[in-house]
């Protein structure tokens, strides 16, 4: 007897079935969970029970500031989520230091719940994306409204946070070129946390950002004219447009090649804007380029899932958009690199940051 998808041939593993099941269900559940954690994040409650004995729902939602009542029951999925531990006789709650250690603000490189907002910011799409499924094309950045906001802080955690002790020491004698004095551009720049925190620690160097979103512009101003920097300048420009001829001794790219829609013209447009002895450093993610070598990636579900529901669309949504996705991989980007004129490219990795590679290209 057969039963189910099957090809008439092979018997219906019912063990197999049963198992899947029991899979799907945690699916549910920890999905649920990555959403209380996001919420969790937002509103402050990690970095408030972390730091204080256990309390009871009333009292955690006065040191947080918040509605006891929805505190009470994010406080409940957050216990039989074996987040957050409970006390049923003085009915208290707290968070064990070993979960605060990824959870919190202060845990901040290694701070995972950070990460989970992306989950309630991607399903706040899902109805655009079914629509494009049945027609295709792709959607705006106007979209996703929180979208630069969280990518701002998930950079500051992968990108600022290592940006001196990790990722500049990736190209030698760079330090010490800022320390003179260089132009920098950041291509794709975001809300500009690393061009600012770079101008900061480089006063005789120049440094300018463009983005196509002036929201995160306006951040990047905001925080540049804050830290009373007078040597940044961020600019509203798609990164297809750039039309600069040996300008740069440093272009970067953190986390932005991928999404862009036509990224074979943007490459180029780096490349020569690059001065002779320029280098380009270019953070994307790591990954295999073929879907079988990313069978066992530790991120995998999730960065196929964000490309899915905003890096392959906002792509498309551009005319003549490549749609490369999130996973376009390290052998599509090397061999991207070579096209657009780079002849010397090295791959790095990171401790830090398992997400991501570094690649550094020269002409």
């Amino acid at each position: 007897m057969t039963q189910g998808n099957t090809t008439g041939t092979e018997a219906f593993d019912r063990g197999r079935s049963e198992a899947f099941a029991e899979r799907m269900i945690s699916v549910l559940n920890e999905g649920s969970l990555a959403l209380m954690t996001s919420i969790g994040h937002r509103t402050g409650l990690f970095d408030t029970i972390s730091g204080m004995p256990p309390a009871t729902s009333e009292g955690i939602a006065a040191a947080a500031n918040l509605n006891e009542r929805y505190v009470r029951e994010w406080l409940g999925a957050m216990v039989v989520g074996r987040i957050v531990e409970h006390d049923p006789d003085k009915d208290r709650y707290s968070l064990p230091p070993e979960h605060a250690a990824c959870l919190t603000r202060a845990a901040a490189p290694e701070n995972i719940a950070a990460f989970c907002q992306y989950v309630p910011l991607l399903g706040a799409v899902e109805d655009e994306i079914v629509a494009r499924f049945h027609g295709g094309g792709g959607v705006p950045y106007s979209s996703y409204p929180r979208f630069h906001a969280v990518m701002a802080e998930d950079s500051a955690q992968t990108v600022g946070a290592a940006l001196h002790e990790h990722i500049l020491p990736l190209v030698p004698g760079l330090a010490e070129r800022l320390e003179a004095g260089i132009d920098v551009l950041d291509v794709g720049c975001g809300s500009g946390r690393a061009m600012n925190a770079l101008a900061r620690s480089y006063p005789n160097s120049r440094f300018s950002g463009y983005d196509l979103s002036e929201e995160a512009v306006g951040r990047a101003r905001e925080q540049s004219e804050k830290d009373g920097l007078a040597n940044t300048r961020f600019i509203v420009l798609d990164a297809a447009t750039l039309d600069e001829a040996e300008a740069y001794s440093l272009v970067t790219t953190f986390d932005a090649v991928h999404d862009q829609a036509r990224p074979d013209i943007v490459l180029a447009a780096v490349n020569r804007a690059l001065k002779p002895d320029g280098v380009y450093l270019m953070q994307d993610i790591a990954a295999h380029s073929h879907l079988h070598g990313n069978l066992d990636h530790p991120l995998g579900p999730f960065l196929y899932t964000v490309s899915t529901m905003h890096c392959m669309p906002v792509s498309l949504y551009g005319e003549g958009g490549l749609g490369l996705g999130t996973m376009w991989g390290e052998e599509k980007a090397t061999e991207m690199l070579g096209e657009a004129g780079f002849r010397n490219v090295e791959v790095h990795r990171l401790e830090h940051d398992p997400q991501n590679s570094y690649y550094i290209a020269r002409k």
